[in-house]
């Protein structure tokens, strides 16, 4: 008997180790590819908690055959199943093995083929080696025997033209010399390889020599014919036209020196008549100079022009050069007369000097001056460059033209004009006094109260403003054509100096001045009256009382002139924001970040900032006498409510006279109109909420007429801006934003006046609902405005402290 466990007996092994654990993740993975709501396919599957779902009472045990029974097929169910996937598993192995050992045997058989594809290949490379070696063999010959041929041509050439050269050179027939020697230097250039060889190295040195000599003869032709015995009245012959072509053939120092010699020697005319002791050498007479070269190239090209090569531009060496004399003749020269100089004759001399390199950019190409020049020249070249800036070929040399042209396109700029750059302090100090006297002349005008100009799109600003800016941009254009380096960055900071100044003088000191306000002794009579008044007629004899030009205002002349010195402000605050970006523009690159109008700009927003706050105070000073008024009345004799009180209207009348005007004269500046009214209302309101405080003792009558006032002049302020207009505009949400907070707490406390005291608690908690921020010293303040006594201050304090 087989004596193996059952199945039976291992359901009955209370053992941990019958059930397999998977880990989370593997139990996770299980659960996506076979879903199961089975509570049997639970990894926390418990057997006991299972049986007591199936049979929760001792009644359910009746079924049990039938739970038995369906247990038992769904056991073999599962074990039908299980064999199927053995049986499908063991075939599927069967299959992948065959498959394995059928794709080992193709790859055997493939390698095999791969080994003697391989072997054919290397066979096939050698066959071609050996076919193709004779070949190379040829190859090499044929080249060796060109090579050797080539070598004995151009040998050939230069033994006969060595020889050709000497005869032809010892005739002067310089025509007939060109295309040998051309062909001759071309020649050597194979050679090059072969100089340890004698015969070369003698040949070479004959080249050589041949050169040499021919240097020496042209030259000694070109001095004879230009400075000999027989120079005057000297006419272009062909014999030298045809010289100047051997010369584009040897050596390039042939050619400098030779025209450098030329050169100079066409200018020593200039350099007589215009050394530093002739009067025609000083600034005055600087056009004179120019009138000389200008003249002298013209007959230059009618005499000699044709002589020489067009590519030689021996003209624009000439030009070149004179610019180059020039700048170093008046260097010297103002270096000496340096007190004499002024800055009339500066500019002149600069304009003429201007409109003369604009005349060589127009005629010359400026190739010559990138020609031959050492590292060092260039570079020095470069930064007097850029240094001397933009020098206008202009008639006049204060209005830019029409045919102003980019500096950076002409080489000649600054060929001679950067010279001036070290004397331009002089132009400078004259753009310093110059608008010294400016400044003072507009102090003087405004003095004389010279109207103020306005415009369609522009709100009054005073006439001086204009005029500076104007100034500035012609300053600004004159010394860009003059240098944009240095001299600029200077002008810049007389620029700083004079907007300091103009808004100092012109904008600040002109600001009407606040006189002491006071309230007469009409608020001290208007106290001693409200005692005589009977409490029915309180309100109703108040405008009686309340009267104006208790208090100095400014007229309306004077807002007038404060609104003016505004807009001018704002004007001059946009304007210098775009001269500092012109100036950045104009300026060499590396010098604009020291291009800095910021304290400039504070200064005009300072100036802004004052008139808007002496705007807002002179408003103020209006309200005051009523503000003082209104905490004068009695409110606890009031007995009934009626409309709003007098001093409300005179709130109303003075912010119905006041703000329109200055509404009107900020019409293109209503962001700062904007500014005026928060400013007032932030100002305006918490002073009318003091003023509330001093409105003790109240009784609930005086409260709820103080609580209507209150609402009166909230709809007023909300509607502020559009105030007495024509046009219904809606406040910005700013203004009104403040004003709703500001008024609203006037509110809240004329409402906390008018609870009752008792129950303490309640009117503690009203007052914290009412007024969320209100602090100790506000609360102590509504409680005297309702006369508690001080035991029952003490108490409703407590309250409040410990709520808080």
């Amino acid at each position: 008997m087989d004596s193996s466990p059952t199945e039976d007996d291992l359901l009955d092994e209370d053992s941990s180790e019958f059930f397999i654990n998977f880990p989370p993740e593997v139990q996770k993975a299980i659960d996506e590819v076979l879903p199961s709501r089975d509570s049997l396919d639970g990894p926390d599957f418990n057997s006991i908690d299972y049986i007591n779902s199936l049979f929760p009472t001792e009644q359910s045990l009746s079924n049990i055959d039938e739970v038995v029974i369906k247990m038992e097929n769904q056991i073999h169910t599962i074990d039908n199943e299980i064999s199927t996937v053995i049986r499908s598993q063991i075939d599927a192995s069967k299959d992948g093995r065959e498959a394995l050992d059928e794709a080992q045997k193709i790859i055997k058989h493939l390698f095999v083929h791969i080994t003697d594809i391989k072997e054919r290949a290397e066979k096939s490379e050698e066959m071609v080696r050996e076919i193709t070696r004779d070949i190379k063999q040829l190859d090499c010959a044929k080249r060796n025997l060109t090579l050797a041929i080539t070598t004995l041509n151009h040998l050939h050439m230069l033994v006969g033209g060595v020889d050709t050269l000497k005869s032809l050179t010892q005739k002067r027939l310089y025509g007939e010399i060109a295309l040998p020697l051309q062909a001759i230097s071309e020649v050597m250039s194979h050679f090059e390889n072969y100089s340890d060889i004698p015969q070369i190295k003698s040949l070479s040195d004959q080249v050589n020599s041949i050169h040499f000599e021919l240097a020496q003869q042209i030259t000694h032709d070109f001095k004879e014919a230009f400075q000999g015995a027989n120079s005057k009245g000297h006419l272009p012959n062909k014999q030298l036209q045809q010289a100047c072509l051997v010369v584009s053939i040897l050596d390039q120092k042939v050619k400098r020196e030779l025209l450098k010699w030329f050169v100079d020697l066409q200018l020593q005319e200039y350099s007589h008549l215009f050394q530093e002791t002739e009067d025609t050498a000083w600034l005055d007479k600087i056009d004179k100079r120019y009138a000389w070269i200008k003249r002298h190239l013209l007959e230059f090209e009618d005499r000699l022009g044709t002589m020489f090569p067009q590519n030689w531009e021996v003209s624009e060496r000439i030009a070149v050069q004179f610019c180059h004399n020039t700048r170093e003749e008046l260097s010297k020269i103002m270096a000496k007369r340096k007190n004499e100089i002024d800055v009339k004759l500066l500019l002149y001399a600069i304009q003429k000097t201007s409109a003369f390199e604009s005349l060589l950019f127009k005629r010359f190409t400026g190739v010559t001056l990138k020609e031959n020049l050492e590292e060092s020249t260039k570079e020095k070249s470069k930064s007097d460059k850029s240094s001397y800036g933009n020098l206008q070929r202009s008639g006049s040399i204060n209005e830019p033209t029409n045919a102003e042209f980019d500096v950076f396109a002409s080489p000649f700029h600054g060929l001679i004009g950067r010279c001036f750059i070290t004397h331009l302090e002089i132009y400078i100090d004259s753009v310093d006094r110059n608008l010294a006297d400016l400044i003072d002349r507009f102090v003087q005008d405004e003095k004389q109260h010279r109207p103020t100009e306005n415009t369609e799109t522009q709100a009054a600003i005073l006439p001086s403003c204009p005029d500076l800016f104007v100034f500035y941009k012609k300053s600004m254009i004159q010394c860009t054509q003059l240098d944009r380096g240095q001299s600029m960055l200077s002008l810049t900071r007389t620029f700083q100096k004079y907007l300091h100044e103009y808004s100092e003088k012109l904008l600040q000191n002109n600001l009407p001045k606040v006189e002491a306000q006071t309230l007469g002794s009409s608020v001290q009579n208007f106290t001693k009256d409200l005692q005589k008044i009977s409490t029915s007629g309180l309100i109703h004899n108040f405008s009686s009382l309340l009267k104006e030009g208790e208090i100095t205002r400014f007229t309306k002349d004077e807002q007038t002139k404060i609104c003016c010195i505004l807009t001018t402000a704002e004007y001059c605050l946009e304007t210098t924001q775009q001269l500092q970006d012109k100036l950045k523009e104009k300026i060499e690159l590396h010098l604009a970040e020291q291009i800095d109008l910021s304290k400039e700009q504070d200064q005009f927003h300072k100036v802004i900032s004052n008139c808007i706050q002496l705007l807002v105070q002179d408003l103020e000073n209006a309200c005051d006498p009523s503000l003082t008024a209104m905490s004068k009345i009695p409110w606890q004799n009031i007995d009934a409510v009626g409309d709003q009180s007098p001093y409300i209207t005179s709130i109303t009348t003075h912010l119905k006279t006041t703000v329109p005007i200055i509404r009107d004269n900020l019409a293109h500046s209503r962001k700062y109109f904007t500014q005026f009214c928060i400013k007032f209302a932030n100002s305006f309101i918490p002073k009318f909420i003091q003023s509330i405080y001093k409105c003790k003792p109240i009784n609930t009558e005086g409260a709820e007429q103080l609580l209507l006032d209150t609402h009166m002049l909230k709809t007023v302020l909300l509607n502020l801006p559009s105030i007495a207009s024509q046009i219904n505009r809606s406040a910005p949400a700013a203004y009104s934003k403040v004003v709703t907070k500001g008024m609203t707490k006037a509110e809240m406390i004329l409402k906390v006046v008018m609870t009752p005291i008792e129950p303490e608690k309640n009117f503690v908690d009203q007052c914290k609902k009412l007024l969320p921020e209100c602090q100790l010293t506000e609360f102590c303040k509504i409680l005297e405005m309702k006369t508690v006594k001080r035991q029952e201050q003490a108490l409703l304090v407590d309250l409040f402290k410990s709520k808080k």
